[in-house]
């Protein structure tokens, strides 16, 4: 069986800028500890803590049924 192409893995958050995925607050030096992670469709995504305090229930309500 043939095996995939590894692609390139894309620019780490100690590399480039985080972006807030909802409000586009920007932290110059990578993910500040009190910011939250997600993965959504296999995509990293970033929120500030304002929009993370604002939508806590909603990210949480969203876990993978494998993680609770």
């Amino acid at each position: 069986m043939e095996q995939p192409t590894p692609r390139p893995a894309p620019p780490g958050p100690e590399t480039a800028a985080t972006v807030c995925a909802r409000c586009g607050a920007v932290a110059p030096a990578g993910a500040p500890p009190t910011w939250t992670c997600s993965v959504e469709n296999g995509t990293r995504e970033y929120f500030c803590v304002d929009c993370a305090r604002a939508n806590i229930r909603a990210i949480e309500g969203r876990l993978d049924s494998s993680w609770w």
